[in-house]
């Protein structure tokens, strides 16, 4: 049994971890910025609380004591870029304050690369609003790939379209390198909760390192 931090717990892959984690018998810390917005988050396992994932003396406090966090969280009211590089930052700083060694983060899967060096959101005709968001995305990938740390990263990145929310878990899933994967027609719609699943396999049985990750169906 591991403990594990999730960041971004009210959010549509946070929920889907925890709830995963929870599920294997692990301990999870859920953090969201106002715990009294997500009553139904606390349950056997899950204890849930308040905390800032760009702010490193808040990560460090939440996270103190676990195993490996997970970064689920997002924000749409700042700018992508600006989010994602001060919770890189903070997380990084933060999590080695608390001696926490594992940080799994969730990507998208628009920093997939089409060809090698040549990430999906800067291929022509990708549209502008979404490679706005995109971009933050990025500027995380790069933050982590830059810093020296001693904590061992990895991203996962689903595949760059809308994920099932209502599918059930299937507890199936394939992993690539930071290509985009090749299109399976005849496979289902990736979910959240197959994505959950990933996230969990990567703390409890760590494969990938410092690294850009494809997740698919």
């Amino acid at each position: 049994m591991s403990r594990i931090v999730v960041f971004g717990a009210g959010g549509r892959a946070g929920r889907r971890t925890v709830a995963e984690a929870a599920a294997r018998g692990h301990q999870v810390t859920a953090v969201v910025r106002e715990p009294a917005r997500y009553p139904d988050l606390a349950g056997d396992g899950v204890t849930v609380v308040s905390g800032d994932v760009t702010e490193a003396g808040s990560v460090a406090a939440v996270a103190a004591g676990h195993d490996a966090a997970v970064n689920a969280a997002a924000r749409l009211d700042v700018s992508s870029e600006e989010f994602y590089l001060a919770s890189t930052a903070a997380l990084l700083d933060g999590l080695a304050r608390a001696g926490v060694g594992r940080l799994v983060a969730i990507g998208i899967g628009t920093t997939l690369e089409t060809v090698p060096g040549v990430p999906l959101y800067s291929t022509p005709g990708f549209p502008a609003e979404a490679r706005d968001f995109s971009l933050g995305h990025a500027a995380e990938l790069e933050a982590l790939r830059a810093a020296d740390t001693a904590i061992d990263w990895v991203v996962l990145a689903p595949p760059a379209v809308f994920l099932d929310e209502k599918a059930a878990r299937t507890g199936r899933y394939r992993t690539g390198g930071s290509l985009l994967p090749p299109a399976d027609e005849s496979a289902a719609p990736f979910s959240y909760a197959d994505l959950a699943v990933a996230v969990v396999d990567e703390i409890e049985t760590p494969k990938h390192y410092r690294a850009l990750i494809a997740v698919s169906s």
